[in-house]
């Protein structure tokens, strides 16, 4: 079942402009619990190497968090903390990040 969901995700993902469903209210607490030491309490990460999933189309969200538990990054601890996440969880994180409005000024 988990590799039928993981399909799905990555099909989604892959068309443009679908969205993953997901309940971002419940992304946010799940966020806060488990990614926000890293990626900060909004998705905008201290250290420069982080990612910053704040803002980020909710289908680069999902195919990114579909590979983190096959990493082979020893240094990275999200591999570990996205294995412990079921599906919905990934689903409702992803909804969070991605509905956080982020802007950029050029300099």
């Amino acid at each position: 079942m988990k590799s039928l969901t993981l399909s799905m995700l990555l099909l989604a993902a892959a068309l443009p402009g679908v969205a993953v469903a997901g309940d971002a209210a419940a992304g946010k607490q799940k966020a806060l619990q488990a990614c926000a030491v890293c990626h900060g309490q909004v998705g905008i990460a201290a250290a420069p190497e982080t990612p910053n999933p704040a803002g980020e189309p909710a289908g680069y969200l999902a195919r990114a968090a579909a590979c983190l538990p096959q990493r082979q990054a020893p240094a990275r601890g999200d591999g570990v903390i996205a294995k412990s996440l079921s599906d919905e969880e990934i689903d409702n994180v992803t909804a969070w990040f991605s509905s956080i409005q982020v802007s950029a000024t050029a300099p």
